[in-house]
């Protein structure tokens, strides 16, 4: 049942990462191809168990990547193009983080916790990025408000909801992936506003 819901997630993902690309939303779209890897890792987490090489795919994705790379996107958004090369060293830098971490310690069924198998640089690498990931998401988000109420409460309402799923990973695979699907589903319907209705136009004679 874990991966099945894991899986689910991450073919969502997925899905709304090429919808996200096909909008030219090319940062969000990564931040959810990341999503979907991590919910990716932990279905083959909860199907065949977890190793040092799950864990790395689980932590580059889900621990390193998501929240900078939706920060980079809302910043775009908000024209700061200086985002996007700090995205591309940023993502260079997961990936060399990610490579590089020493990983220890044994593994059990439910998803790792980072702080049994990394050490303190590894980890306070990740805290940066997120934390300055989630600020800029949500700073964008309340600055435009006024100008996009829906879309940006249901934005904030996607960054609360993965913030639960993250400190509810200790729960199982099942907890997590429900709230990562549910926070990917929230945050593409506040990025991508809804198209206006076709009105038709009264004909003459």
């Amino acid at each position: 049942m874990d991966a099945l819901v894991a899986f689910a997630a991450a073919l969502v993902a997925l899905r709304l990462a090429g919808a996200l690309r096909a909008r030219g939303r090319l940062a969000w779209a990564g931040a959810f191809l990341a999503y979907a890897a991590a919910c990716g890792a932990m279905a083959w987490g909860a199907a065949h168990g977890w190793d040092a090489r799950v864990f790395r795919v689980y932590y580059l994705t889900g621990g390193l990547l998501v929240a900078p790379l939706l920060g980079v996107g809302s910043l775009l958004l908000a024209r700061r193009a200086w985002a996007a090369p700090v995205g591309l060293l940023w993502t260079g830098l997961a990936v060399g983080v990610a490579v590089a971490m020493p990983v220890h310690g044994t593994f059990g069924d439910s998803v790792p916790a980072a702080q049994d198998h990394l050490d303190a640089a590894a980890r306070v690498v990740a805290i940066a990025g997120n934390s300055l990931g989630t600020l800029a998401v949500v700073a964008v988000a309340l600055a435009t408000f006024r100008r996009r109420p829906l879309g940006n409460a249901l934005i904030l309402a996607g960054i609360a909801v993965a913030a639960v799923g993250s400190a509810v990973a200790g729960l199982g695979v099942s907890a997590a992936s429900g709230f990562a699907l549910v926070a990917v589903v929230l945050l593409y319907l506040g990025a991508v506003p809804p198209r206006p209705a076709l009105v038709a136009r009264p004909t003459s004679g």
